[in-house]
């Protein structure tokens, strides 16, 4: 069995445009309601968006580097990359234009162009150009004394070409080789000439129009200003004007080793990130191949990086339209979330926690009691210290105020806060500098690591001795996402998970190098090889005709090590079921190989995002939670944290969870052998859809424990 063969692995990049696909899905599906659709559509260009950042950018600069697991070149990947999204651009403007737009003026939604105004619509786009675009708007003429401005990242820009009256001196563009820079040359003849605008970010993107009664009218910010374009160059004829959006390079390199203030670094670095070099170029369709040629030479693109798009640019523009409030009704009907059971009608959770282990999860269960837990930890006059991790946090945290208002009540307070959360470096470096302000000890985590787990720890002083009360999630301490995120928390007061709590802090804040855990694995230190002890471990139970299986949930499978090792396991008779939601390199169901390994993948109204792991053989089940995937990232390059799950009850309510989401019929999809995937039959079969049972599980069992208390 060679384990190095390139069949058995998917690449990295192509499984992730693949979930990518699984998205587009769900906005393809028209018996979803039409925001939902339209919202999914959104996440797509919003996925796309980041993947071009960072995924195309980080390949960009290895072409020359060697062949990943799947046996392709970063150029091969790049070629790939492109003929895939190429066909994906189209579809999801497939779907825009031929299908959802339709759906929407059947809803008496309509998006016009300005020669569809009526006179009323028209004199109002007219007073609205006037009295506010106009003073807003600067176009940018591209000649001598103009150099080509800089564009910036994801920003629509129209690009104008134009004619000039004949008594006017014309100057046109030439590009001089030798030179290797474009020159302006006094020409008798007429033009061309290039301008370029930026469309205003500050102004909303989707203009709402005086409408009649019951229906919506809009229009786009570009066309009212494509439709005015000739008052911003009087004397000049436009010919011809198109839209433009770049992406560029996101990523940015710091050396932390030489960095005096790594705060100050990285808020210089991400400025950077504005104008890093363009990796993809949208264009409207019609430009002309003039204009094509000077934003090719200019941009210095290859053809491949070029986007025609048959439709508005920037798709990420409709999410937040999908959730105005006027649409309510073409949306989901709410699942509200309930208050967890354990909880309910409970004066101080330090006596619920002291008693039992408590699961909480998200978004089923509100993540109110988080944020209540650090609350109470900040008002109780017998806690003296909190410690906690932050990797993204929400804009107006709550949790953030609550630690605050503890570092001003007198308690300890000491706080991770990841700064190089990727896209959320700038938020975060507001909130360091704001709790250093208000007196927090606050640190800025490992040098050469990305601290990634979650994990909150309380000391209180109390009767009998000093207590240490945790909170340990698989997901951000983040009111936010915790609506739209599936995680799972734990909050315990287990002695040696304290011990281990502490002790993580102690790594995280100081010079202590733990390597002895009572409880938890942690990366980059003994996770990896706990993971693969684990694997191991089931292996021989198989090898000696015992029971053998491993059950896994997470968002992404991509270490080769791991998957080997799963390989192995899988040849050995362990039956392996992974639920994997997104990036996926392992190929399932090959004979003689991974026959006894079957992936799935759930996309839904909520991202999967929770990561649960049993350990099934040998008659001693073991359950753990993290925040880890089984990525080189996780297990190498980030401090996670894996912990065990003890209580009986709740190791049963975790597997009950992943058998729920394994029996869902209606969102989950299986991988074939090919990479590809598909939805189960459901031919006679009842209808199962895991996040709604999960939903109603949390309901039902907040509604016995009150009717409990009746």
């Amino acid at each position: 069995m060679n384990l190095k063969d390139p069949a058995l692995y998917l690449n990295r990049e192509l499984s992730w445009l693949d979930f990518n696909q699984r998205v587009l899905e769900e906005a393809q599906d028209k018996t979803l309601p039409l925001m939902e659709r339209l919202k999914f559509l959104s996440i797509t260009a919003s996925n796309l968006d980041e993947f071009f950042m960072v995924r195309v950018a980080s390949l960009l600069r290895k072409e020359n580097a060697a062949p990943d697991a799947s046996g392709l070149t970063p150029e091969a990947q790049l070629t790939a990359i492109s003929q895939h999204i190429h066909d994906v651009v189209a579809r999801q403007y497939s779907c825009f234009t031929r299908s959802l737009i339709p759906a929407m003026e059947k809803e008496g939604i309509r998006l016009l162009t300005y020669e569809q105004l009526d006179p009323i619509q028209q004199a109002y786009v007219d007073k609205y150009f006037n009295d506010v675009l106009y003073q807003v708007l600067t176009p940018m003429a591209i000649d001598k004394s103009r150099p080509f401005p800089n564009l910036n990242n994801r920003t629509i820009n129209l690009f104008i070409e134009l004619a000039t009256d004949e008594t006017m001196p014309v100057r046109t563009v030439e590009w001089v080789e030798e030179e290797g820079r474009w020159r302006i040359v006094e020409d008798s003849g007429h033009g061309p000439l290039y301008a370029l605008m930026q469309v205003p970010t500050i102004m909303p993107r989707i203009v709402k129009l005086p409408s009649p009664e019951g229906q919506h009218h809009y229009i786009l910010l570009e066309n009212i200003i494509m439709a005015h374009i000739g008052r911003l160059f009087l004397g000049h004829t436009v010919t011809r004007t198109s839209l433009l959006r770049v992406t560029r390079n996101s990523e940015y390199t710091i050396d932390e080793d030489d960095s005096n203030d790594l705060l100050d670094e990285l808020a210089r670095s991400i400025k950077d990130r504005r104008w890093g070099y363009p990796v993809r170029v949208e264009i409207s369709k019609g430009i002309s191949k003039p204009g094509l040629k000077l934003l090719i030479k200019t941009l210095n693109l290859t053809t491949d990086k070029i986007y025609e798009i048959n439709g508005p640019l920037d798709l990420t523009a409709w999410m937040t339209f999908a959730a105005s409030k006027e649409f309510a009704h073409l949306r989901n009907v709410p699942w509200p979330p309930v208050q967890p059971s354990d909880f309910l009608n409970q004066p101080c959770m330090f006596d619920v926690i002291k008693k039992k282990d408590v699961l909480v999860h998200h978004p089923y269960m509100s993540f109110d009691s988080v944020v209540r837990f650090v609350q109470e930890a900040a008002a109780c006059p017998n806690v003296l210290a909190i410690k906690q991790t932050l990797y993204r946090v929400s804009g107006q945290s709550p949790i953030i105020s609550a630690l605050i208002q503890a570092a001003e009540n007198g308690k300890e307070v000491s706080v991770l806060v990841e700064l190089k959360a990727r896209f959320d470096e700038e938020n975060n470096i507001n909130w360091a500098k704001l709790l250093e302000k208000s007196g927090v000890h606050v640190v800025y985590g490992l040098v050469g690591l990305k601290t990634h787990c979650k994990v909150c720890l309380v000391v209180r002083r109390e009767d009998d001795a000093i207590r240490r009360y945790m909170h340990l999630s698989t997901g951000n301490y983040n009111e936010a996402t915790a609506k739209i995120y599936t995680d799972i928390g734990l909050f315990t007061c287990r002695d040696a998970f304290g011990q281990d709590a502490s002790n993580l802090f102690n790594v995280l804040t100081g010079y202590s190098k733990a390597t002895d855990w009572h409880k938890f694995a942690v990366a980059p230190g003994n996770l990896r090889s706990t993971f693969l002890r684990l694997v191991k471990e089931e292996m021989l139970f198989a090898e000696r005709g015992q029971k053998a299986e491993i059950t896994a949930k997470m968002n992404s499978l991509s270490d080769v090590e791991m998957i080997q090792a799963l390989y192995k396991a899988s040849a050995a008779g362990v039956r392996i079921r992974l639920l994997v939601r997104g990036i996926c390199c392992l190929r399932a169901g090959i004979p003689g190989i991974s026959e006894n390994i079957s992936v799935s993948s759930i996309v839904d109204r909520y991202l999967e995002h929770n990561r649960i792991f049993v350990f099934g053989g040998g008659g001693q089940t073991k359950v753990y939670l993290s925040s880890a995937d089984w990525m080189t990232r996780n297990l190498d390059r980030r401090v996670e944290v894996l912990f065990p799950i003890e209580d009986a009850d709740l190791q049963a309510e975790l597997i009950g969870q992943l058998e729920i989401s394994f029996a869902d019929n209606v969102k989950r999809q299986e991988q074939m052998p090919d990479g590809s995937y598909q939805r189960p039959g459901r031919r006679g079969r009842t209808a199962v859809q895991s996040q709604f049972e999960h939903h109603k599980r949390a309901e039902e069992s907040t509604v016995e424990a009150s009717q409990k208390m009746l």
